[in-house]
């Protein structure tokens, strides 16, 4: 199909275009002529057909595409702005709907079909007169995924990729350490199974209180009124050794990708923690490769600043115009000091792994006591330890927030360190080395660092949790959120232990059940040991630039 003498973009798609390059001080350029091509039909291997639209300037020969493939639809509100943005700037745009939503053939099937529907859309573009043979794929979230899903495998090799808050496999976000990412789970199947316009009233409030519906395999009846397969896939393979998401994870693929990458992700951001070990990948390999980190969670913030890097990005590697393009590879932005940093890698040379020990209180120092008692509390799956804040799909609800109410409950243990005497930097992973047993042999043990003010307020900085599925003393290693964060003078630290963190993690029943089909629970009576013989800590990444 030749898209020529189509019309020029309007009025309005004008109008949107130059208000959003002010919004994202994009450099000025003259605006170029371009017309839309709806509902391309691009047929897939199994005969199968997905829909396209075509953002093409008027009056040019082949051109490099820009792909963009998404579940949201191709004509959802901040696609359509990037795809109005790029075209705008001279770039040659398609915009697909993947298999089984908004018009698409098939059955969505939320990440299983994006690697053979990739592959078969880049060899259906290739073939078309109006495309040179170059082709780059840019988005975010899911679009992200959809890339991953087709870069490592493309050949010969996609022209250059933008991916944003978003990583090569989605699994370990599906299951951090081993326990259930209940809210996240079930806000993005309520989302995906009403995109068809079932969406009833109060939508965001029957999704909050179906979060508390047991057996949580069947929240969705709660939420949406009728079963959601992603929701029902995730809840029903969360058990350890379960492979059915194999096909699904991309990330052994990362190092050999020779696509130069640009990556953008936020601190506050559920992905940040798969995308920088993808970042490592490509780096380590010898890749091109840069990431910019900053304040956000997954939110508008960062789609601005993925849209913005994106196009500077296809500027460089489609045009030639190296001019914006940064030397360092890693920039990110160090939450309160209000600095942005750039460093040769991640994470930087200068952070030193530092242990701070779970004591009496918190303390940097070795312990040496062995007369110190157990913390001990206990977690009830019928009143489940509340949590605030974090990296959340729920606008205005993730982030730092004020945790000092579940510190005041009883099923929680709270340790402070002395005020500090100057600024503490940290940047980099972050995790703890925790000694502790669990009296059922099944339980979870949520970790949570947070900064105490001087106003006595704790606010989150990272956290992490683990399932435990042994009895007796567990070392139990829990991988937490990384982060760039400064502790200012006279503030003091805390870690906060729990059993849980609901409704952000679904809650452990204390049985061993599978978490898709418990109702029946039991207390979980759970013991912290912090001794010289098991000394537990946190192990912070200090930077001392």
């Amino acid at each position: 199909m030749t898209p020529s003498g189509r019309p020029p973009q309007s009025g309005q798609s004008a109008l949107l275009g130059r208000l959003a390059e002010r919004l994202l001080r994009l450099p000025e350029t003259p605006a170029a002529p371009f017309g839309v091509v709806r509902d391309l039909r691009v047929p897939m291997p199994d005969g199968v057909v997905l829909t396209a639209d075509l953002y093409r300037p008027r009056g040019a020969g082949p051109l490099p595409v820009v792909l963009m493939r998404t579940p949201y639809g191709k004509r959802q509100a901040v696609i359509r702005l990037f795809a109005v943005l790029l075209a705008r700037r001279g770039f040659q745009v398609v915009v697909q709907n993947v298999r089984g939503v908004h018009g698409s053939g098939g059955e969505f099937r939320a990440f299983h079909h994006e690697k053979d529907d990739g592959l078969g859309t880049l060899k259906w573009l290739r073939a078309q007169p109006w495309c040179d043979g170059r082709v780059a794929m840019v988005g975010a979230s899911y679009l992200g995924f959809a890339e991953w899903a087709v870069a490592p495998y493309a050949d010969p090799p996609l022209e250059a990729m933008g991916v944003g808050i978003t990583a090569s496999e989605f699994v370990s976000s599906f299951y951090p350490g081993g326990a259930l990412a209940l809210h996240n789970t079930l806000v993005w199947s309520s989302s995906m199974g009403t995109w068809d316009g079932t969406r009833q009233p109060f939508h965001d409030r029957r999704v909050r209180q179906a979060m508390r519906y047991l057996p949580v395999g069947e929240a969705d009846e709660a939420a949406i009124g009728r079963a959601e397969p992603f929701l029902r896939e995730v809840t029903a393979h969360a058990e350890p050794g379960d492979d059915f998401w194999k096909a699904t994870d991309h990330s052994a693929a990362v190092p050999a990708t020779t696509t130069p990458t640009t990556m953008v992700g936020g601190w506050w951001d559920l992905f940040l923690r798969r995308q920088l070990r993808d970042f490592a990948a490509l780096h380590a390999a010898g890749r091109q490769v840069r990431i910019t980190i900053g304040p956000w969670g997954h939110d508008t913030k960062s789609l601005r600043a993925a849209l913005h890097d994106q196009i500077s990005w296809l500027d460089a590697h489609l045009n030639g115009d190296k001019a914006q393009l940064r030397q360092a590879p890693v920039r990110l932005h160090l939450q309160k000091a209000d600095r942005w940093l750039d460093f040769d890698q991640w994470p930087p040379p200068e952070t030193r792994p530092t242990p701070l020990f779970l004591g009496r209180t918190l303390s940097w120092d070795d312990p040496d006591d062995d007369d110190v008692e157990p913390a001990t509390f206990t977690y009830d799956a019928l009143d489940p330890t509340p949590t605030v804040g974090g990296p959340l799909l729920s606008p205005g609800r993730g982030g730092q927030r004020d945790n000092t109410r579940i510190e005041r409950r009883a099923d929680v243990v709270v340790l402070s360190s002395a005020p500090l005497t100057r600024h503490l930097d940290l940047i980099g992973p972050v995790s703890a080395t925790v000694f502790v047993r669990m009296s059922t042999g099944h339980g979870d043990l949520f970790v949570r660092l947070c900064d105490v003010g001087p106003d006595g307020v704790s606010r989150n900085v990272t956290d992490g949790i683990l399932r435990i599925r042994t009895t007796g003393v567990v070392r139990a290693e829990i991988e937490m959120h990384p982060t760039a964060y400064r502790f200012l003078r006279g503030h003091r630290l805390r870690v906060m232990l729990a059993g849980g963190a609901f409704p952000r993690f679904a809650r452990n029943h204390g049985t061993g059940e599978p978490a898709a089909r418990a109702v029946a629970s039991r207390r979980v009576h759970v013991e912290v040991f912090r001794d010289a013989a098991h000394p537990s800590a946190v192990h912070l990444p200090v930077w001392d630039a």
